[in-house]
């Protein structure tokens, strides 16, 4: 019995920039500089003086490995593509190296089914189980609503330390996943948000900005103030951004935050994220998850050859395990 559990980018460019701790640019503005690498990274930065943050994003070679692994038709592999950029922009917001943030979305009615991603230590992953039937009437940039149909999005950090878990529910709604996570931050932990992706031939881009909650340090916080003036500069600012800077592997990351940000006095930016693919499954997991069952339930389990066959969603391989 069976369980349920494109070629690779040759366009690959990776730069790396040495430490340059607060550098001198354009007229005296500061930047603080880290090491990083604009493909298959996260990079985070900080606006001081607007109380703002952001993260921007760009996969390559990372999410052609978990693609490949999958064979989905186009309409379904953009849309894990968009769904694993934007969880590289909420799982690197852990700060515990071994939590976990998941993104699950359940859905009726339309062509996909169940869509799952997780972040773990600078590991991505992801799967989408749908509807073949459905895909030959999809147009080519279906809505939310004909491939989900009616549907929630959820988001879960289980953090690794503390062991505790929080969890988001949203509807899914707008016109993209980024609309459903923007609600995510506003309604569930009242954070304004811009979250913007990109697709273009292998490699896909995002960028997430947001305002800190003053609240957080005693002041008042943001939901209860009826106007938001420093969020409304930088928001307009981030507006600005084009996808074609967003998947341009010629562009730095760093780049993209100056030329959005320039006149500010001060731009921090932070350590990046390397990212990987990272299926966490292997034949003595599997062994030891198939063991747990009760021996008659291991038996109905196992083929004639005294096999159970797991097939894990994620990477697309079977595990024949002998009980």
């Amino acid at each position: 019995m069976q369980f349920g559990c494109a070629d690779a980018v040759t366009h690959f460019v990776q730069k790396m920039q040495d430490v340059v701790a607060f550098g001198e640019i354009n007229g005296g503005n500061q930047v603080a500089f880290f090491g990083m690498s604009n493909i298959d990274a996260v990079l985070g930065f900080t606006i001081p003086g607007r109380n703002a943050r952001g993260r921007v994003v760009r996969l390559g070679p990372v999410l052609e490995s978990i693609l490949a692994a999958h064979g989905y038709p186009p309409a379904i592999e953009r849309l894990l593509s968009d769904a694993l950029v934007l969880t590289a922009l909420l799982g690197t917001t852990l700060h515990e190296g071994d939590g976990q943030m998941t993104m699950q979305a359940q859905t009726k009615g339309g062509a996909v089914d169940l869509l799952v991603c997780d972040y773990r230590n600078g590991e991505l992953r992801g799967y989408v189980k749908h509807d073949p039937a459905k895909i030959p009437d999809l147009p080519h940039e279906p809505d939310m609503q004909t491939l989900f149909g009616e549907g929630y999005l959820a988001v879960t950090f289980d953090q690794a330390v503390t062991g505790e878990r929080y969890q988001g529910i949203v509807p899914i709604e707008g016109k993209s996943l980024s609309d459903s996570i923007e609600t995510y931050f506003a309604q569930s932990e009242q954070i304004p948000s811009l979250v913007r992706t990109a697709l273009s031939r292998e490699i896909a881009g995002g960028l997430i900005v947001q305002h800190l909650p003053e609240g957080e340090v005693g002041r008042e916080r943001l939901h209860v103030r009826t106007d938001h003036p420093e969020w409304e500069h930088v928001l307009a600012l981030a507006h600005t951004i084009t996808g074609e800077e967003l998947t341009d592997l010629d562009l730095p990351f760093e780049d993209i935050v100056w030329r959005l940000f320039n006149e500010e006095p001060e731009i921090r930016i932070l350590p990046s994220t390397p990212l990987s693919k990272g299926c966490r499954c292997d034949a003595e997991h599997v062994r030891s998850v198939i063991m747990q069952f009760p021996e008659d339930q291991r038996a109905e389990m196992a083929d004639a050859a005294g096999l159970v066959n797991v097939d894990c969603a994620f990477c697309s391989k079977i595990f024949a395990v002998s009980i």
